[in-house]
């Protein structure tokens, strides 16, 4: 069958100028049984100048259909990384079915029916009917039309707040409709969301914002949805739109969103702030108010202004992997979710056991937690709506064909695979087994814990079938996590005398905790609950080596006699490394892998389409680093640098890379955020220690006593000690309290200088803090927990740039300078470091209400 094929050429004269563009196209068929052919495929597009006159491709459009009278649809295909040219915006994608069917050419449609200008007006009674036929394959339909009666009636809804409704109409049929209400959460959203990245809230009067409740667009008009929101915030007198994206396991069904990808291709992914703990019992009626202090169910939040109305977003169509749902990988995803200014269509995570977002470390226990993204951490940022997730293991990688191969024969194609599986607790290998990995069978109560799902699996069962049986619970490894499982066995019932704490031989050098006072409180605890502790054991033997399922008793060998315990649960939190399945997959596919993945300093492998980040990667041997590794760092900026380094190749605001100089290329990155460890321990204590980052093979100097700063007593759960570095700078803190840690408060204490900390060290010397507890909880701490009190920080450091000497002193050759602590500020730099902390009390004064603001003293 042969194809009519037709080449149109046009010109147009501007300007003494000939803009040439020719399109060839070709008819096919719209589905295999058509017996005639309504689908029109564009195959080539060429224009003489496009940099000046790309924009009039789109003129060409009506043209191509007088052409072709019968065709309804004309296509476009382009390439997965093909970047998306202007004439693309008029069309529509089409998202593929699956993501392991996704092809590696993107389908744009533009129908006939987008030729007909589309208006935008309020609804009125008439269109009920129209705007129930558009809805009326929806699940939440009822909610919509209950609030377009609603607003018919009495313009409110059932709460009394102003409703408003829009149509868009094309030749009097309603394809798309709008239904927003006045935002009364204004001050919440403010102080928990990163609002004023994008409108200063100074130029919006407070009747000016709205939330959408319902929006429907249909798939046609796609290209409109700006002109409907446009027109709508014109007619509403509105200047601002809000749309809050609930997880899906606490999601409030009553707000009718379709499609709802369409939306976010108008708006933009709004930030949450870091949170301030507040002691409300000192600050008293100086806290902030109830609107802004009560928690509501977390959400994505995403807006719509007026001027973002008027600013396409750069379509990213590239397939982007990443496989694992580490710390490191979720900083990955957060950054590309939230690009303003970028739409990522097709990004993907293979984990295990999906995304993990409904319950806490805290709330599950077993595993300490790195503090990174708790669960409401996680529901405020857009991943189920930005990221597709399949559940599984990944097993194969097929770097010629650019698929991952998961379990369940799953298959995964990529244009950019990530990779950041990080470390897990491998399953127990008897030493006197000789069988291989793959075929040593498990028993059912053997627990290896590695993430929440398995920490949920392990709490159930023993919930279940054992706290009230008197056999007993070994627990083996040798990490702070034995630890924090301890606890929770305890905190489920089960008495201390069932439980075997099992240490393996510890590695030259490391300790679950740096400091010995915790070390020794925890020993203290196990012994007071009466929890068996054994020391530099090995499993050897399960149930003597006879059939392992269920494991009834377990053989160790010990420095001295071998030790037998008879087992009712055994739980495994040993030999931490990369996952058996990860290996073989990198292995498999001829990676450069030395007992960790190897990358180079800009996180790829040996392959430039795959990239590897976190504990599971090292850098090459040619760097002569091996004391350094991701894993040395903080997992959260780590991920944040590799999505930086992937942006380059998609984000068009960002300038090219500067080529590395010769001396620096051998250098690997080192980052400076702290190192976060936390959980609760036996005796109910809730910890927290905070580090720099350090290398693993080097011996840090031992720390000045000077530089230790210590209170309180473990004995009493009030313990506080925190580390200043040569240049008076918080370094490291360990928290040991029978109370909850205000957790964000102290971890914003990292790297502050101890003269901005209230004189810390000389009023510690002096005898005036008895508790440091108490006093990080004084009301002017409150304004160093700030979020923006960084930019605070850099703004006084312009001002005594920007001022030269802070003394107005000058060096005289052969004379140094005063000590910085010597010198006095000019009257210059008093003054604008007053006016700018006045500004900076005052900008943010609903979150610091407890200082006072000029004129009220």
């Amino acid at each position: 069958m042969s194809w009519p094929v037709l080449n149109l050429s046009k010109a147009l004269e501007r300007q003494d100028e000939i803009i040439s563009v020719f399109f060839l196209c070709t008819k096919t068929h719209h589905t295999v049984s058509a017996l005639k052919s309504n689908v029109l495929l564009l195959l080539y597009l060429h224009l003489t100048s496009p940099f000046l006159f790309s924009s009039r491709s789109v003129d060409f459009i009506p043209y191509i259909f007088t052409v072709f009278p019968d065709v309804d649809l004309c296509i476009i295909t382009v390439p997965t990384l093909s970047p998306e040219f202007l004439l693309l915006q008029s069309f529509t994608r089409l998202p593929p079915r699956s993501t392991n069917t996704s092809p590696p050419r993107e389908i744009y449609v533009f129908q006939r029916s987008g030729l007909r200008s589309v208006e935008v007006r309020a609804a009125v009674p008439a269109d009920r009917p129209a705007v129930s036929e558009l809805v009326k394959t929806l699940s939440l339909r009822e909610s919509l039309l209950e609030d377009l009666d609603r607003f018919y009636e009495t313009r409110r809804d059932k709460d009394g707040v102003p409703l408003q409704a829009f149509v868009s109409t094309v030749q009097s049929e309603v394809v798309g409709i709008l239904i927003i209400r006045d935002e009364q959460d204004l001050q919440y959203l403010c102080a928990r969301y990163n609002i004023e990245s994008f409108i200063y809230f100074s130029h919006h009067r407070l009747e000016e914002h709205a939330h959408i409740l319902h929006f429907v667009l249909a798939p046609s008009f796609q290209r409109c949805c700006r002109h409907l929101f446009k027109e709508s915030l014109r007619l509403g007198h509105k200047s601002c739109l809000f749309h809050r994206l609930y997880p899906p396991h606490i999601s409030p069904q009553n707000s009718c969103v379709h499609h709802l990808d369409i939306l976010l291709d108008c708006a933009v992914p709004v930030r949450p702030r870091r949170q301030i703990v507040f002691p409300l019992e000192e600050l008293g009626i100086n806290a902030p108010s109830l609107q802004i202090r009560e928690e509501q169910a977390p959400f994505a939040l995403s807006l719509i202004s007026r001027k973002l109305t008027l600013e396409p977003k750069v379509t990213v169509n590239a397939r982007i992997v990443l496989v694992g749902a580490s710390d490191t990988g979720l900083s990955f995803l957060e950054v590309l979710c939230f690009c303003p200014h970028l739409r990522f269509n097709s990004l993907t995570l293979v984990s295990t056991h999906g995304l993990l977002s409904d319950f806490d470390h805290e709330d599950i226990g077993f595993l300490s937690t790195s503090h990174a993204y708790s669960s409401r951490d996680l529901s405020r940022v857009p991943l189920h709506s930005c990221v597709s997730v399949v559940s599984g293991k990944m097993v194969a990688i097929n770097r010629k064909s650019k698929h991952v191969l998961v379990s369940g024969g799953v298959t995964v194609p990529y244009d950019h695979l990530v990779l950041c599986t990080g470390l897990q607790y491998q399953a127990p290998r008897p030493a006197e087994v000789n069988q291989p990995d793959s075929n040593l069978q498990l028993p059912s109560n053997l627990f290896t814990l590695n993430d929440l799902h398995d920490c949920m699996a392990a709490r159930r069962l023993l919930s279940a079938n054992f706290v009230e049986l008197e056999d007993n619970a070994i627990v083996y490894g040798n990490s702070i996590d034995v630890f924090t499982t301890v606890e929770t066995l305890l905190s489920l019932g089960i008495l201390g005398n069932r439980i075997h704490v099992v240490f393996t031989p510890p590695e030259p050098g490391a300790s679950c905790f740096s400091d010995p006072e915790v070390e020794k409180a925890v020993a203290t605890a196990l012994k007071k609950a009466e929890v068996q502790v054994h020391h530099h054991c090995l499993l050897a033997l399960m149930n003597n080596g006879e059939n392992p399922d269920p494991l009834t008793s377990v053989t160790f060998t010990t420095d001295a006699e071998t030790l037998n315990l008879q087992c009712g649960v055994f739980i495994n939190l040993s030999n931490k490394a990369v996952d058996s399945e990860a290996f073989r997959s990198i292995n498999d596919s001829f990676l450069v892998f030395d007992s960790r993945l190897v990358i180079d300093a800009t996180f790829h492998t040996s392959d430039s389409s795959i990239s590897a980040a976190g504990p599971l990667t090292k850098f090459s041997r040619s760097y002569y680093s091996d004391e350094w590794s991701n894993a040395n760092f903080n997992s959260k900026e780590v991920g944040r640098d590799l999505a930086a380094m992937l942006l380059r190749l998609f984000d068009p605001t960002l300038e090219p890379a500067m080529e590395t100089p010769p001396e620096t290329e051998r250098l690997v990155p080192l980052y400076g955020q702290a190192k976060i460890q936390g959980g609760k321990l036996p005796g109910g204590f809730h910890f927290l220690q905070v580090t720099t980052p350090s290398a693993t093979q080097l011996t840090a100097p031992p720390v000045q006593q000077d530089s230790c700063l210590v209170t309180g007593r473990v004995e009493t759960g009030n313990y506080f000690s925190l580390h200043l570095d040569s240049y008076e700078q918080v370094e490291a803190l360990t928290c040991l309290s029978l109370k909850p840690l205000p957790l964000s408060n102290y971890l914003s204490l990292y790297g502050k200088q101890q003269q901005l900390l209230g004189q810390l060290s000389s009023r510690y010397q002096q005898g005036l803090i008895p508790d440091l507890h108490s006093f990080f909880k004084q009301s002017w701490c409150l304004a160093l927990y700030h979020d923006r009190f960084s930019d605070f920080e850099q703004e006084l450091q312009q001002i005594t740039s920007h001022t030269g000497d802070v003394s107005g002193q000058t060096v005289e050759d052969g004379v140094s300078p005063a000590p910085l602590q010597d010198r006095s500020p000019s009257a210059e730099v008093r003054a604008a470091v007053r006016s700018s902390a006045v500004r900076y009390l005052s900008f943010n004064r609903n979150l610091l209400p407890m200082f006072a603001g000029p004129g009220q003293l």
